[in-house]
This record gives structure tokens, sequence and C-alpha cells, in this order.
């Protein structure tokens, strides 16, 4: 007769932070409060000079404050911390509620790649207007 092999880690032990895919989900958790944190001052800050200037104001004012550097900055940290949180919060939907994995993997890479083309787009277009090139 073999005898099983003991564990020193309890049951608890075992499955402590696993979600549903079986991985730490920790990492992610964190990763979405602190861009949901950071998005607060940076959509004040981008919203009223976005409204300020370029609803509300003339194309030479909206100009003006994009080539602050200043703005800039806060422009360029505002689509790249937005569109990463976007991202992570559709790959959660998709994680849970989608079942088929080839429908999954397509869904996860096609988030993915919009949410870097959309920033690098964003990104591009903010330093064309900054250098005024």
């Amino acid at each position: 007769m073999k005898k099983e092999k003991q564990s020193l880690r309890s049951e608890l032990g075992r499955v402590r932070a696993l979600g549903a895919a079986g991985v730490a989900a920790t990492h992610h958790w964190w990763l979405q409060r602190l861009t949901a944190i950071a998005l607060i001052p940076l959509c004040f800050i981008v919203l009223n000079g976005f409204f300020a200037n370029v609803v509300f104001g003339t194309y030479d004012s909206a100009v003006h404050w994009l080539r602050s550097p200043f703005s800039a900055t806060f422009v360029i940290l505002f689509l790249g911390v937005g569109l990463h949180h976007g991202a992570s919060g559709l790959q959660v939907v998709i994680e849970d509620y989608v079942h088929c994995e080839c429908t999954k993997l397509f869904s996860l890479i096609f988030v993915k790649f919009a949410a870097v083309t959309l920033a690098v787009l964003g990104i591009l277009a903010t330093v064309k207007v900054l250098f005024g090139v």
C-alpha cells in the first residue's frame, strides 16, 4: 500500500488567491483600482482644458492649449491610463461571460490591439500638435 504524499498546506492554503481561471488575480485587481484612482484627477484636468479650449473655444485656443507641455503630458497620461483601464475592464467581462475559448481568445486579442492602437494614435496626434509638425 502506498502512502499519499501529505502536503503541509491546508485545503484553504492551496486555493487561496486562485480565481476561476486558476491564476492569481490580485495584481489585476490592484491595477484596475490604481488606474481608476489615477483617472479621477486626470479627467478633471484634461476635460476642463478640453471643454474650455476645444469645445467652447476657437481652433487657435485649442492648439495653444495642446502646445503646452503641461497639457500635452496630461493628455498623454489620460490616454494611456484610460485605455489601459478600459482594456482591463473589458478583459474581465470577456473572461467572465464569454465561454467559447476561440471567441474569448479572439476578443481579448482584439481588445488589447484596439487599446494599443488608439493609445499610439492619440499620443502621436498629441505630439504632432505639441511640436507643430
